[in-house]
C-alpha cells in the first residue's frame, strides 16, 4: 500500500530533522577546519566545498532513498518532489538556526572575522609562494575585504532574497533527487495513490 500524501509530507519533515543536525555539524566542522586545521591555500579553498557541498549532497541523497523506504518503497514523481522538498526545507531551517544563529551569534560571535582572517592569511602565503608582487597582493586583499564587507552588511531585502534563492535551489535539488528515486507503484496500487490526490509542494 502506497503512503498517502500527508504521510509523505510527515515522514519528509521527520527525516529532515536528523538530516538538518548532520548538516549543521558539518557546517560547524567546516568552520573549525578552515580556521584551525587547514594549513594551506588549497585545504582552505577545498575544505568548505567538501564539507558544505559535496558531503551534504551525498548525505541528502542517502536520506532521500531512506525516505522512500519509510513511505513504502513507492511514490509518484510529484509525491517524491514533495517529500524530498519538505525534508530538505526542514533540514535547511535547522542548519540555518543551529549553525548561523546559535553557533555563529552566541558560541562563536567572531566566526566571520576568524574565517576571513584564515582565508586572507592563506591567500597571502600562496601568492607569496608564487612570487606575486606586493602591490598585486594588496589589491587582492582589498577586493576580498570588499566582498566580506558586502556579506556582513546585508539589508532585509537582500536577506529575504537570499532565503528565496535558497528555497529555489532546494526545490531544484528536490526535483533532481525525485527523478533519481522515483518509483511508480505497482499497477494494482495506482488507484490508491490517485485517491490521495497528486502531491503539491
Amino acid at each position: 500500500m502506497t503512503a498517502s500524501n500527508p504521510e509523505i509530507r510527515k515522514q519528509g519533515a521527520l527525516s529532515g530533522i536528523p538530516l538538518g543536525v548532520i548538516l549543521m555539524v558539518l557546517s560547524i566542522f567546516s568552520f573549525y577546519f578552515v580556521t584551525s586545521i587547514a594549513n594551506s591555500f588549497w585545504m582552505i579553498t577545498l575544505g568548505p566545498v567538501i564539507f558544505s557541498v559535496i558531503i551534504p549532497l551525498v548525505v541528502a541523497a542517502l536520506f532521500s532513498g531512506e525516505l522512500r523506504k519509510k513511505i513504502g518503497g513507492f511514490w509518484k514523481f510529484r509525491q517524491a518532489v514533495t517529500g524530498i522538498f519538505v525534508m530538505l526545507a526542514v533540514a535547511y531551517v535547522i542548519t540555518y538556526i543551529g549553525a548561523n544563529l546559535i553557533f555563529g551569534k552566541l558560541i562563536e560571535p567572531q566566526m566571520t572575522e576568524k574565517t576571513q582572517t584564515a582565508i586572507q592569511n592563506a591567500t597571502v602565503k600562496y601568492m607569496e609562494s608564487k612570487n606575486v608582487d606586493q602591490e598585486q597582493i594588496d589589491k587582492s586583499l582589498d577586493q576580498m575585504q570588499k566582498q566580506f564587507d558586502m556579506q556582513k552588511n546585508l539589508s532585509p531585502v537582500k536577506i529575504i532574497t537570499a532565503l528565496a534563492i535558497s528555497l529555489i535551489m532546494i526545490f531544484v535539488l528536490a526535483l533532481i533527487y525525485a527523478a533519481i528515486y522515483k518509483r511508480d507503484p505497482p499497477l494494482y496500487d495506482i488507484a490508491s495513490v490517485e485517491d490521495g490526490g497528486d502531491a503539491t509542494v
